[in-house]
């Protein structure tokens, strides 16, 4: 695939996403939604030749581990941000605010510093990384707000004593 259709999907993605956390959004039980785009961005990844720059092996795998880190971590920490709430019916429902664009922007400027690192190294990292850091936070976050949520419903469902 080229790098200005990678560029294209990541954006694309990253995009989509981004906005949608700024409008309510209910949070099905199934989720499968929120698992697709992650799974499409791990699969275009790891066809990719190149993941790992095969001249610096062991210094490449390290920083792409370490961006997946990142990826994991801001993807906890965008879930830990966003607002979770029931409605009358029972309904769970996720909303994102500044404090979650926050972290986007925290996650963005480490995944730019450790770029930055690799090409001062003589690393070369390709938009393949991103993918597997994107897909890696959006993991998270799904995998912690539907955490979260089933928490929120298994409360909302206690009968209340009187």
């Amino acid at each position: 695939m080229s790098g200005l259709l990678n560029i294209v999907v990541i954006t694309a993605a990253v995009a989509w996403v981004f906005i949608r956390q700024f409008t309510a959004q209910r949070v099905t039980s199934e989720g499968k939604k929120g698992w697709l785009i992650p799974v499409v961005l791990v699969v275009m990844a790891v066809r990719q030749p190149g993941l790992l720059d095969p001249g610096h092996h062991t210094a490449s795998a390290l920083l792409l581990g370490a961006e997946v880190l990142i990826g994991l971590a801001c993807g906890v920490g965008w879930s830990w941000t966003t607002r979770i709430w029931t409605d009358a019916d029972g309904t769970v429902w996720s909303k994102g605010g500044w404090a979650a664009a926050g972290v986007w922007l925290g996650g963005m400027v480490l995944r730019l510093g450790l770029m930055g690192l690799a090409a001062a190294m003589g690393i070369h990292q390709g938009s393949a990384a991103t993918m597997l850091s994107i897909a890696a936070m959006l993991l998270a976050r799904t995998g912690v707000t539907a955490w979260r949520a089933q928490a929120l419903r298994q409360t909302y469902r206690v009968p209340v004593a009187g």
